[in-house]
């Protein structure tokens, strides 16, 4: 396998000698500075020399993540939950320098996806001193007027972002309470929303709708396998359409998605495709739990985008 033409699901054995580390110190309500303490320390014990971006805000994290990605590192080691995964990935999208993940946020999807460590950032950070790369897909969002957004694990549209927006907007409380009173509210109001979706050119789906999700990834929110057949290594995203004008089968529903089971229910359509074309007026789109833009948008897997550092696989990987 060579940088230019890397395989999407392919697994390399990196030597990593030098990292660049990036921790949002307000992850996990400040979990994220011991995390990255322990980890960074972790690191330099086992040889690995370590060079650290403290940003003022994402742009500037950003700014200096790429400046250090053009001097030359052999690994980004990012530390906190999948918002500054998030933020990572705008700039490693593309290249062949791989993510490191020491998690310490309240979602972890991106850790969870990869069997990486959770509550130890010791182990997690020697998940990257072991050096073991996987090849994945993006997902990428690219809004009318061409910029492109990446992103890890789902894109969300409809309900769920229409929560989030909410969410954003409420000053108190704070964590995951403040999202459930957002749903709260937005479950009150519920009401279908006039989609327009052209799949790969050629598909066009004009319905309804109460909310639909892009997966690269399997889960969003800390869990929810909202989209639990996603495959980050096939090129496509795994959409999910949900259709209920009923608020109590919409509450019964996010309960079945934590388990993946919904794609069994009536009010749920499943899809794949490489491209989607998405309309909705009003509705923004979330990926990764950021804000990404306003609809219409462009949604598409963009493979062989990204390497991440994962636990060693339990079966012998075919080298390259």
């Amino acid at each position: 396998m060579t940088a230019e033409h890397p395989v999407s699901g392919r697994l390399n054995r990196r030597e990593i000698g030098k990292v660049t580390a990036l921790t949002n110190p307000l992850s996990g309500h400040g979990a994220a500075v011991n995390a990255s303490h322990r980890a960074i320390a972790r690191l330099k014990h086992r040889g690995i020399d370590v060079v650290e971006i403290v940003g003022e805000d994402a742009d500037d994290a950003r700014y200096l993540l790429a400046a250090a990605v053009e001097k030359g590192t052999d690994a980004v080691v990012v530390t906190g939950g999948d918002g500054v995964i998030s933020n990572a990935l705008q700039v490693l999208a593309g290249t062949d320098v791989p993510l490191g993940i020491i998690p310490a946020g309240t979602g972890n999807d991106h850790a969870r996806e990869f069997g990486i460590p959770t509550k130890d950032p010791d182990a997690a950070a020697d998940v990257v001193v072991d050096g073991w790369s996987e090849t994945i897909d993006l997902g990428r969002i690219r809004d009318q007027n061409g910029v492109n957004k990446w992103f890890g694990t789902v894109a969300a549209t409809g309900f769920d972002s229409l929560v989030t927006d909410r969410a954003n907007r409420m000053t108190w409380p704070h964590g995951r309470l403040r999202y459930y009173l957002a749903m709260l509210a937005e479950l009150s109001q519920l009401r279908l929303l006039p989609f327009r979706l052209v799949l790969d050119g050629k598909q066009e789906v004009a319905a309804d709708l109460t909310m639909t999700a892009f997966g690269n990834m399997r889960s969003y929110g800390g869990g929810m396998l909202i989209c639990p057949d996603a495959d980050r290594s096939d090129g496509l995203l795994d959409l999910t359409m949900v259709k209920s004008e009923s608020r109590t089968k919409l509450i019964r529903f996010f309960p079945t998605a934590i388990k993946g089971t919904h794609v069994g229910l009536d009010e749920v359509t499943t899809a794949r495709a490489k491209t989607v074309d998405v309309e909705c007026p009003g509705i923004n789109v979330y990926a990764d739990g950021d804000y990404a833009c306003p609809l219409p948008a462009e949604i598409s897997a963009v493979p062989a985008a990204l390497q991440v550092l994962r636990p060693k696989p339990h079966k012998p990987p075919k080298l390259m």
